[in-house]
């Protein structure tokens, strides 16, 4: 198993920054273990760049399920028939949600509710996952054993939350797809 490695933390000035260059708040847990520590090899605040990318990554990969997977919610409206249109869709329903805070490859923190115990998400596309009931959590399962059990109680984050909930239940494919 992998063993990231810890370095020195943030400096409240820029954790600060990147809130305020990526419209983010970041919960008070989030913020503490920043200002102690930060893993080598995680998304690095000041790298522009890199986490304009990443933190585009959720609705990149729910683009792609959309116009490859034919990844669409009753509850979205009836899907249009052209792609700008169903990225115009779906840019709005992800801009509706909680913004997320890129953590470790594809692991993400809600940024709302903006206090201490959002779960953590692993989300690739479609395939959303909770990864840590909380960020003490996420930390056991990701660095420590990943048999780590979740929590008992996960905080439900609007939107991420249905998408984890919904993962493996094929509501949203056609029956086409779904065989029936």
């Amino acid at each position: 198993m992998r063993t990231p490695i810890w370095t020195k933390g943030y400096s409240q000035a820029e954790l600060d920054r990147a809130q305020d260059r990526y419209g983010l708040a970041f919960p008070s847990d989030l913020t503490a273990l920043w200002l102690e520590k930060r893993l080598v090899d995680g998304h690095d605040l000041n790298d522009e760049v890199a986490m304009r990318r990443v933190l585009a990554g959720p609705f990149e990969g729910l683009l792609f399920d959309v116009e490859t997977c034919f990844l669409w919610w009753p509850e979205w409206g009836e899907r249009p028939a052209s792609p700008d249109a169903r990225a115009e869709v779906l840019r709005g329903v992800v801009a509706g949600a909680p913004k997320l805070i890129p953590l470790y490859s594809h692991r993400y923190l809600p940024a709302a509710p903006n206090k201490a115990g959002n779960p953590v998400f692993s989300i690739h596309q479609s395939d959303i996952i909770y990864y840590g009931s909380d960020l003490e959590n996420y930390f056991e399962r990701e660095i420590v054993d990943p048999n780590t059990p979740l929590g008992e109680t996960i905080r439900q984050i609007p939107f991420w939350s249905e998408l984890a909930d919904r993962f493996g239940q094929d509501r949203w494919w056609p029956p086409s797809i779904r065989g029936n």
